[in-house]
């Protein structure tokens, strides 16, 4: 039987080929090592690796077929742990690289201890989600913490819990209501108008939406404790994010994008 294991020669890969192979030019940073390939690699192999191995031994046991079904089911199925790990590198890499291009030094960063501390962090959190726009925000807290533009620790280790147990849902919401979006044709309304007009999956899901938006309220990221309260159309336009939301929110947006705040 021919095992096949993924080799990540570099932790900024650009992408995760079947053969596991990490392409593209490497940067290094020396930080009592390599900063990202040693010191930012995430956990332990856990659930989905354990499940990886499980499955293949199980169909091992099928007589006849079951070497070939478990060499198939390796050869189409890498690790999961290990193909997230690459492409978290390769997309923080990636922006690493244009702030590179911007005049930061990497070699500086690899001895700021905040810096080594947000990256270790967002990699735990990236390593259990599968969410794009969870992934992003990571990305982006990485970026800003190297910008400098990272707030106390207190309120990174908030604002990190916040990414790592709400929902991709949870941060468009709140996205929403920082610029709500005037609406055609309502002189009154609620802000369930102004919710349902900019996120249309959530039209006629108030169980879903009106959770959410109470745990924002818990959490002190808006400032309005409901949306259902009648209102003028001024009132719809009016920002719903609180100080501590709007912190938040510039903590996981793209420093390096046109819109950052």
């Amino acid at each position: 039987m021919i095992h096949r294991t993924a080799v990540v020669r570099d932790p900024y890969a650009r992408w995760c080929g079947r053969s596991g192979t990490a392409r593209c030019r490497s940067i290094r940073i020396a930080c009592r090592g390599t900063l990202m390939a040693n010191q930012t690699d995430p956990p332990k192999q856990g659930a989905g690796d354990v499940a990886h191995a499980a499955i293949k031994a199980g169909l091992s046991a099928i007589p006849v077929l079951g070497g070939t079904a478990a060499e198939l089911f390796q050869l189409a199925i890498q690790p999961p742990l290990e193909c997230r790990r690459t492409k978290w590198m390769a997309a923080v890499g990636e922006k690493l690289r244009e702030l590179e291009e911007q005049g930061v030094i990497l070699e500086e960063l690899a001895e700021n201890e905040e810096f080594v501390s947000a990256v270790m962090q967002a990699s735990s959190i990236a390593l259990r989600t599968h969410q794009q726009e969870k992934l992003d925000a990571l990305r982006n807290a990485v970026l800003n913490t190297a910008m400098g533009e990272a707030p106390d620790e207190a309120l990174q280790h908030m604002f990190f819990h916040w990414v790592d147990s709400f929902s991709a849902l949870h941060l468009r919401i709140l996205k929403v209501f920082q610029v709500p979006q005037p609406q055609s044709g309502h002189v009154t309304g609620s802000l369930r108008v102004v919710l349902e007009a900019s996120i249309p999956e959530l039209r006629n899901q108030r169980h879903i939406y009106d959770q959410i938006w109470k745990e924002l309220y818990a959490s002190g990221l808006v400032n309005t404790d409901g949306l259902h309260a009648m209102m003028t159309g001024m009132g719809l336009t009016e920002k719903r994010t609180s100080q501590l939301g709007d912190a938040f929110l510039q903590f996981i947006n793209d420093p390096t994008s046109g819109d950052a705040r």
